[in-house]
């Protein structure tokens, strides 16, 4: 891809030598899910992550990056962020925050670097997908690079969905 064509996730792996893999797929507006993306790639959903903003007590905006077929557990993601209680940022904030739109938001390269926190059980996986910044976009790389690209951390903050 041009260098006019990678979004800004994409630009900072490169900037940081970290090998990706820039994977398009068709987008549905209709239906953004992460299981929607998964059957598009034909990819497990337990390898499609999805990027979620979350507004902690304490600390404020934080990032969770959790499997396609799991759920946040919002007292998980306190406890690992330091937060007494955190919460969904609403859908009306998450492009003034983020700079990205609902199916698009990426781990990296939003507006400002907030503290980020990957599912542990990625670590599991040699490689794994997140958005790539925009909608129709992932990135393939491994959960160790995504860590060191977005200074994350894993942590235990997933649960199964009900």
């Amino acid at each position: 891809m041009k260098g006019a064509d990678k979004t800004n996730a994409a630009r900072i792996l490169d900037r940081m030598g970290i090998a990706y893999e820039m994977v398009t797929y068709d987008v549905d507006p209709d239906n953004l899910a992460a299981g929607h993306v998964a059957e598009s790639l034909v990819e497990p959903i337990e390898r499609v992550y999805k990027t979620l903003a979350l507004h902690g007590d304490r600390t404020g905006v934080i990032v969770c990056v959790v499997a396609g077929d799991r759920e946040v557990d919002l007292k998980k993601a306190a406890k690992a962020s330091g937060n007494k209680k955190v919460e969904m940022l609403a859908m009306k904030d998450l492009l003034a925050t983020t700079g990205y739109i609902r199916g698009g938001c990426s781990p990296l390269g939003m507006k400002r670097h907030y503290p980020t926190y990957l599912s542990a059980e990625a670590l599991g996986f040699d490689f794994i997908y997140v958005s790539g910044g925009r909608r129709g976009l992932q990135l393939r790389l491994s959960p160790s690079d995504l860590l060191k690209a977005a200074d994350a951390v894993s942590a235990d903050i997933a649960t199964d969905k009900p």
